[in-house]
């Protein structure tokens, strides 16, 4: 029996259990996936929203400009990596300019910081690429790059390190009310061996699916469209093609194509956007990415689009209100929502968490803990130190002397630490997004054999039990020959 489950461990659900890890109560997260951030989490545009673009008064207006003012100080805490590059919404020859005055209007009530609109000339002293058809644009100083996976993970080991416990490959089939809060039935998804979880509060932050477990409890219903967003990542020699995050004029369907640096040194571009049926379809098409190019040259000028080495696709939990969905559900005492978090839901994280944490301590009389520990430490990178230290820590630990991603220069000591840290990676995808071994140039072409051997060893288990991303996707299938 828990106080508090909460489905999801996406961006959303490990922001609210660091916040709920600071109250002296028994949590727990279950996550269908292998591992955290495996969700919308992980396919984003990486962005941190100044918070000009929402409606004034809308709960996406009022926790996109709170979560991005937790994050310089969180960013310390949790040693993510953050950059306020600041942004520009640029209005071209053919758009009505009134459409920059509109979002500065919003932007001014919603509390956004040192918005102005900038015309050509002071533009291209920012920013020297932009397209010959832009005439104007709206500056925010405060908007930002972050890495998402680096923020979701850790929200969830500092929760882990409080006391949360997680419980992943664990799919929650359905939800029933009982005389003191819920029963969750959930089967593993490795062994299909099924379990029963039950808790006084149930905190749905499961993305696409919110909708679906909203509407087992409460007559209220929700309905979530899935809209995919399909992106180009391009090489770090395209990385300086702009320092801001270049938006277009938003439309009903988004924010339109962006260009931006990402906090890794990556140029950035996308996303589409698609309203699609099946919830699990991130899957790449030929129309969406062959459409980013020419969309994205209405407001930068020659994207170096012919350096792209890696194409993916996200989908956004658009729920039909428009706007998020935060709260304990009326006809469903103890089931709280975190729903219909789209766009700017990762730069609203933080305040969400926030947000949510308060009423679950409201509802349940939390207690703060006396040894809560705010701080996280993320995986040390030789590269970051001076060489006299760096030779010193290589002296103390040759594997961080053992080069196993060449692209991204990774050693075996970080790819160590990714393992066998709070939460440790047990997947190729795992190590990928804690240590970027294999998100360089060749794509993971060289170091995949090297960082399967060092799983093997390490976790330890079996070379046939390694998958690039959980079940279904192993990578090694039989041997052929005998030794």
């Amino acid at each position: 029996m828990y106080d508090v489950a909460i489905i999801g461990a996406g961006v959303i659900g490990s922001a609210i259990a660091r916040e709920l890890s600071r109250y002296d109560a028994k949590i727990c997260v279950i996550e269908r996936e292998e591992d955290v951030c495996c969700g919308t989490s992980k396919a984003n545009s990486a962005i941190i929203h100044a918070g000009f673009d929402a409606t004034p008064g809308s709960l996406k207006a009022r926790l996109n400009v709170r979560g991005n003012e937790m994050m310089d100080q969180l960013a310390k805490e949790l040693d993510i990596p953050f950059k306020r590059n600041g942004s520009l919404v640029v209005c071209t020859k053919d758009q009505d300019r009134g459409g920059l005055d509109v979002l500065l209007e919003k932007g001014q009530k919603n509390g956004v910081p040192d918005l102005r609109i900038l015309e050509r000339g002071e533009l291209l002293k920012l920013e020297p690429n932009l397209s010959d058809d832009v005439t104007c644009a709206l500056y925010a100083p405060t908007g930002g790059i972050v890495c998402p996976f680096h923020m979701t993970m850790a929200f969830a080991e500092n929760a882990f390190t409080n006391g949360v416990s997680f419980f992943l490959n664990t799919k929650v089939t359905s939800i029933s009310k009982t005389t003191d809060g819920y029963e969750l039935a959930a089967v593993h998804t490795d062994t299909n061996q099924p379990e029963i979880y039950r808790a006084k509060i149930v905190i749905n932050a499961a993305g696409v699916h919110a909708d679906e477990f909203n509407n087992m409890v409460s007559a209220h219903k929700l309905h979530i469209t899935a809209r995919k967003g399909e992106y180009c990542l391009l090489d770090k020699e395209a990385g300086t093609h702009v320092s801001h995050t270049i938006f277009q004029l938003p439309s009903a369907m988004g924010k339109g194509v962006l260009v931006s640096p990402t906090v890794h040194g990556n140029l950035l571009v996308g996303p589409t956007a698609v309203d699609v049926s099946d919830k699990e379809a991130v899957n790449t098409t030929q129309e969406g990415l062959d459409s980013l190019g020419a969309t994205a040259s209405l407001s930068v000028k020659n994207v170096p689009m012919r350096q792209v080495i890696t194409s993916f696709a996200g989908l956004r939990a658009h729920e039909d209100g428009g706007d998020f969905v935060i709260g304990e559900a009326g006809d469903a005492k103890g089931f709280i929502n975190a729903a219909g978090i789209e766009s700017p839901g990762l730069s609203s994280a933080p305040a969400i968490g926030e947000m949510v944490a308060g009423i679950t301590k409201g509802l349940l009389q939390l207690k703060e803990k006396s040894d809560f520990v705010a701080e996280r430490k993320g995986i040390l990178r030789p590269e970051t130190l001076p060489m006299e230290e760096r030779n010193a820590l290589i002296k103390e630990h040759p594997e961080y002397g053992n080069i196993i991603c060449r692209c991204e220069m990774i050693t075996e000591g970080e790819i160590l630490d990714a393992i066998h840290r709070p939460l440790g990676a047990c997947s190729l995808d795992g190590v990928k997004r804690r240590t970027r071994a294999g998100m360089g140039r060749c794509q993971a072409g060289f170091c995949s054999p090297r960082t399967m051997e060092i799983l093997e060893r390490e976790v330890p288990m079996s070379m046939f039990a390694i998958t690039k991303n959980g079940v279904g996707g192993e990578i090694v299938i039989g041997t052929n020959k005998e030794i």
